[in-house]
C-alpha cells in the first residue's frame, strides 16, 4: 500500500468519525438538558473530544506521509507516533476527569433521577461507538496506523464511558442513584489501562526500538534465500512511526570481484523490501567470508 493509498484510507474513516461524532454530541447534550442528566451532558462533552482527537489524526497522518526532503531525508513518519502519543495523553485525562467526577459526587451524595431520554440517547451512543471501533480499527490494523489506533481505542472509551453512563442512568431511574458514579469509576480505570498500553507502544517507536522477534526471523530467512550469501554476520532493525529501517551485514565469497558482491547486496536488498512492505529502506553491508 503506497502513502497517498494509506492517507486517503485514514482521511475516509476519520471524515465518517468527524461526522458521527458532531451528530451523537448533539443527541447526548440535547438528551443530558431535557432530561435532567449530568452523566449524559458529561458523556456529550467527551464525545466533542473524540472530534478534537479524530482532526489531529488526520493532521498527523498528513504530514507522516509528506515524502523525504532536505530537513528530513529519513521521512516523517514518526510525526505519527507522536500524535498517538498526545491521543493516549487526552485518553488518560478523560479518564481521570471521568473517575474525579465520580468520586465527587459519591463524596458530595449529590444524586439524581434521570429522565428516561436519557437511557436511550446511552443506548444509541453504545451501538454507534463501538460500531465505529469496529469500523476504525480494522482500517488501522490494515495500514498499520498507530494514530488511528488510538483514535478507534478513544472510540471503544467513549463507548465504555457510555456503557457507565447507561447503568448509572438506569440504576439512578430504579432509585440506586450511586451507581452511577461508580460505574463511571470503573470505565475510568479500563479508559487508563488502554491509554498507557498506546502510549508506550507510539514510545517505542520513536526511540528506535526494534522489530519483534517473528519480523527478525522472516528477514533472517529472507536473507539466507538469497544464493550466496555465506554468512549472516549482523542484523539491525529499528521502529520508524508504522515503518522499519533494516541493517544487515553478510559475508560472501572473498574471492568475488565488487560487482559480484554488489549484485548480491542489492539482491538482499531487494527481497527485504518485498518481503517486508513495512521496511522504509534496507542497508547491506557486504563482508568477506572467513571459515570459522
Amino acid at each position: 500500500m503506497t502513502d497517498l493509498e494509506r492517507l486517503n484510507a485514514a482521511n475516509k474513516v476519520s471524515t465518517i468519525s468527524i461526522i458521527v461524532n458532531v451528530a451523537l454530541a448533539a443527541i447526548k447534550l440535547l438528551a443530558g438538558i431535557i432530561a435532567s442528566s449530568s452523566a449524559m451532558i458529561a458523556d456529550g462533552v467527551h464525545t466533542l473530544s473524540d472530534v478534537a482527537s479524530t482532526i489531529a489524526v488526520m493532521v498527523g497522518m498528513y504530514f507522516s506521509s509528506k515524502p523525504d526532503d532536505e530537513g528530513h531525508p529519513y521521512g516523517h513518519e514518526k510525526i505519527e507516533s507522536v500524535v498517538a502519543k498526545m491521543l493516549a495523553i487526552m485518553l488518560a485525562v478523560t479518564a481521570i476527569g471521568i473517575g474525579y467526577s465520580g468520586i465527587k459526587t459519591i463524596i458530595a451524595g449529590e444524586f439524581t433521577r434521570p429522565g428516561i431520554l436519557a437511557l436511550v440517547a446511552a443506548i444509541i451512543s453504545i451501538a454507534a461507538k463501538e460500531w465505529m471501533y469496529h469500523f476504525t480499527v480494522r482500517t488501522a490494523n490494515k495500514i498499520d496506523s498507530p494514530a488511528l489506533k488510538a483514535d478507534a481505542w478513544h472510540h471503544r472509551s467513549d463507548a465504555l464511558s457510555s456503557v457507565g453512563t447507561f447503568i448509572g442512568i438506569g440504576g439512578a431511574i430504579m432509585g440506586l442513584e450511586i451507581l452511577d458514579p461508580l460505574a463511571s469509576l470503573v470505565v475510568c480505570g479500563l479508559i487508563i489501562k488502554v491509554a498507557v498500553e498506546i502510549y508506550i507502544a507510539a514510545f517505542n517507536q520513536v526511540i528506535d526500538r526494534s522489530a519483534d522477534k517473528e519480523t527478525l526471523e522472516k528477514i533472517e530467512n529472507t536473507i539466507n534465500s538469497v544464493s550466496g550469501v555465506k554468512h549472516i554476520d549482523d542484523v539491525k532493525t529499528r521502529m520508524h512511526g508504522s515503518k522499519i529501517y533494516v541493517d544487515v551485514e553478510i559475508a560472501v565469497d572473498g574471492s568475488l570481484t565488487v560487482y559480484d558482491g554488489h549484485k548480491i547486496a542489492e539482491e538482499v536488498h531487494h527481497k527485504i523490501e518485498d518481503t517486508l512492505p513495512e521496511a522504509k529502506h534496507c542497508m547491506v553491508h557486504v563482508n568477506p567470508y572467513k571459515e570459522k
